[in-house]
């Protein structure tokens, strides 16, 4: 079997994380090739499959990924379905998700081109502080936080009228609670719960991404937190529409991210197309990965 390893031109030195995905491949003779997704002379049809793993520079060039995804899964089996890439790329996937009875952040959602005053939002929401973030985007892309005063609204609306020229946005209540808890994530592989991971940002930060230097580490596996996740993961599973799967399947892996504000847990994101797993904090993830893979070829 050959296997096509989607990613990016610019990948850090430091991204090491899919390493033991890559000895799973290897350990079940899989032939894998890391392939550039926006390097027009690559033969996808050379494959067996692709599985999308580092492609994090598609923010800037969305239609040029969802047409790659398109292309590359009319000539190769796609992990995950171009119906997915399509889906879970813009974060409209959340309404569908809170529309299905799931705890999303609350959130006020912005077309792109419309004039919005930031002052009016926090006072009829009445939220003390409030934070945007771009309906495509990865890596805390177009993310802010801001508060009521005067320097922090102005700061922040600046932010939002450019932003708004190109794309829709979301507004939320800024959770405080990021910068001490972090943000829990739960892994899914082939649908089966594999691991949990805590990411803490740097004091003061809000950001969780480790290109920020925030730390990670094995987070509960046994709290709350498990529960939310699983019940998003079967509200996927029930939805082929938003992911191309068939029969009850789920996706061939997923990362269910989860803040907390006070007592109450809340969807900040779900990842589907390119989501750091964390292999490192649960090797046997990776295993799971590569025979659900070879399973589905």
């Amino acid at each position: 079997m050959k296997l096509a390893i989607a990613t990016c031109s610019s990948l850090p030195d430091w991204e090491i994380d899919d390493a033991p995905l890559h000895e799973a491949l290897v350990a079940r003779n899989i032939e894998i090739a890391h392939e550039v997704w926006t390097n027009p002379d690559v033969q996808w049809n050379r494959y067996d499959a692709c599985l999308i793993r580092t492609t994090w520079d598609y923010v800037q060039k969305i239609e040029h990924y969802l047409n790659w995804a398109d292309q590359t899964a009319d000539r190769i089996k796609l992990f995950n379905p171009a119906r997915t890439v399509r889906w879970n790329t813009c974060k409209s996937y959340l309404r569908d998700l809170e529309t299905s009875g799931l705890p999303v952040v609350p959130t006020r959602w912005i077309e792109a081109g419309t004039p919005v005053d930031l002052g009016t939002i926090l006072d009829e929401e009445d939220w003390k502080r409030g934070f945007m973030k771009p309906r495509v985007g990865a890596t805390a892309f177009g993310t802010m936080r801001f508060s009521a005063d005067r320097d922090s609204l102005q700061d922040a609306q600046s932010n939002l009228d450019r932003m708004l020229q190109t794309q829709g946005m979301l507004i939320q209540p800024y959770l405080e609670d990021v910068e001490t808890r972090g943000e829990w994530s739960g892994i899914f592989i082939d649908g089966v719960w594999s691991h949990a991971v805590q990411k803490i940002p740097v004091p003061g930060d809000y950001r969780v991404q480790d290109d920020f230097g925030a730390t990670d580490q094995p987070g509960d596996a046994d709290g709350p937190e498990r529960a939310v996740s699983e019940q998003v993961m079967e509200v996927i599973r029930s939805h082929p529409e938003w992911t191309g799967e068939q029969d009850g399947m789920a996706p061939l892996y997923c990362r269910v991210d989860l803040l907390r504000s006070e007592t109450r847990l809340m969807i900040n994101e779900v990842e589907l197309v390119e989501p750091s797993l964390f292999f490192r904090h649960h090797p046997k993830a990776a295993d799971a990965l590569a025979d659900a893979l070879i399973e589905r070829c």
